[in-house]
């Protein structure tokens, strides 16, 4: 009898079966040498078996439909990784070479396996009508995972006319607000697929409510952004460099949507969506940065095989980590607001809910400023003591109260008013955006 208890390589493949599943992608490295190996897992020096089981395991969870991901094992790319982290068992099974992560024919070649055929691409029938159904029952199946592969596929098919009569008809059935929510449906669809690097990308976007005169660097407050630590470790953003207009993003249809991903993914400057002029954005008042965010969360076949078994769900409450991204991100908020006279970048959400997160901030901005009026009130008393000059606003934060000091642009003092924190609709950190919706920010008084 042959204990499989004692043979890695069908305990490997009775866990891959077991996981498989519940996967979509694996990554799995190979090894060049017992050196790279005991480098990487310490005391561990049998690299034939280990990359045998390595070749198992990944020719059975491709036969299972999973995506494998391959990475070259690298003792200098490892030691760099590792030197800014704690070195740990469980934390080295967790590195990701991001920069040569090798996928599709690459990978089976880098492990000796034969290539499998690729799936053809879906055929649709040249009349819109019996596809645009089919695409609508999948919508309305909530619990189907068709909707998005269909509406994925058709996108990358460019068949506009079968999307564009799926909304029209629901348009017909029941209503105009029907209708935009599967619109918005196949926007996002467009603008998230499974390719990239790391497997998966999709397209974001930061909106910005810009202060008049106060257009910040889009490279520069991206460059923020990405250092401020409020992003996952797992994601990675690129941001492209200029602003974009609301009214751009807006009137991409989803094949233009997935061209730009596609773009972006590839480093190139997206055709489809060009930059806005920062004049215009300035006086509309928002802007927008685009990118792309890839996922890196790719499952470790070294993690599922050390916990025998995929990790449990994380509890839908935020970790200790996400609180303390979620500060980080106001923190660097703050600053932007304080540096740039008042603008207000909003949340990091996906490209296709820019405008929802711009009426919504509106909304938001509007209930508040309801409670300003006393604020509001200053601001316009020293418009009129200004004589026709632009009215500049100065504002501190002391003890949690808000002071605010007026001058205009040539550096006259006109007034200055104390407001203590329950006098405020909201903390002074952030009332820095709200005032910056009506009166120009500085950070210094200006100069006679």
């Amino acid at each position: 009898m042959h204990d499989e208890a004692d043979d890695p390589i069908e305990a490997a493949l009775e866990l891959a079966r077991e996981v498989a599943p519940d996967l979509d992608a694996i990554l799995v490295t190979i090894y060049p040498d017992a050196e790279t190996l005991d480098t990487i897992r310490p005391g561990d020096t049998d690299v034939e078996m280990a990359n045998a089981v390595t070749r198992a395991v990944a020719s059975q969870l491709a036969e299972e439909g999973v995506e494998v991901f391959v990475q070259r094992a690298d003792r200098g790319a490892f030691r760099r990784w590792l030197a800014g982290r704690e070195d740990r068992p469980d934390v080295r099974r967790r590195w990701v070479d991001r920069g040569r992560l090798l996928r599709g024919k690459d990978a089976f070649r880098a492990l000796g396996l034969g290539t499998p055929p690729p799936e053809p691409p879906p055929r649709f029938p040249p009349a819109p009508g019996p596809t645009a159904d089919r695409l609508l029952a999948a919508y309305e199946d909530r619990e189907s995972v068709e909707f998005d592969s269909l509406a994925g596929a058709l996108i990358e098919a460019g068949r506009d006319d079968v999307l564009d009569l799926a909304v029209r008809k629901v348009r017909a059935r029941q209503s105009d607000e029907n209708a935009a929510e599967l619109w918005a449906e196949l926007l996002a669809v467009a603008g998230r697929a499974a390719v990239g690097p790391s497997g998966w990308a999709e397209l974001i976007a930061l909106p910005v409510a810009l202060a008049p005169g106060a257009v910040p660097d889009a490279v520069a407050l991206a460059d923020g952004l990405i250092a401020s630590g409020g992003i996952a470790p797992e994601q990675e953003l690129r941001v492209l460099p200029g602003w974009r207009s609301p009214d751009t993003i807006a009137e991409l249809s989803a094949p233009a949507t997935r061209r730009v991903l596609l773009d972006l993914v590839a480093d190139r400057e997206p055709q489809d969506l060009p930059p806005g002029d920062t004049d215009e954005l300035a006086r509309r008042g928002f802007g927008v940065l685009v990118g792309v965010r890839l996922d890196w969360g790719i499952p470790i076949w070294d993690v599922i095989e050390a916990e025998g078994g995929l990790p449990e769900e994380s509890p839908e409450e935020d970790t200790p980590e996400e609180r303390t991204r979620a500060r980080a991100l106001d923190l660097w908020r703050n600053q932007v607001a304080r540096e740039h006279g008042g603008c207000v970048p909003l949340d990091v959400v996906p490209l296709s809910d820019a405008g929802a997160a711009i009426a919504e901030f509106l909304d938001e901005a509007g209930a508040q400023v309801e409670g300003l009026d006393e604020i509001r009130e200053f601001i316009e008393v020293g418009r009129r003591e200004a004589g026709g000059s632009e009215v500049l606003c100065r504002p501190e934060i002391v003890g949690g109260a808000l002071e605010l000091t007026l001058y205009t642009i040539e550096g006259r003092f006109l007034d200055a008013l104390t407001l203590p924190p329950d006098r405020l609709p909201v903390p002074a950190e952030d009332m820095l955006g709200l005032l910056g919706a009506f009166v120009r920010l500085v950070r210094d008084p200006p100069l006679r």
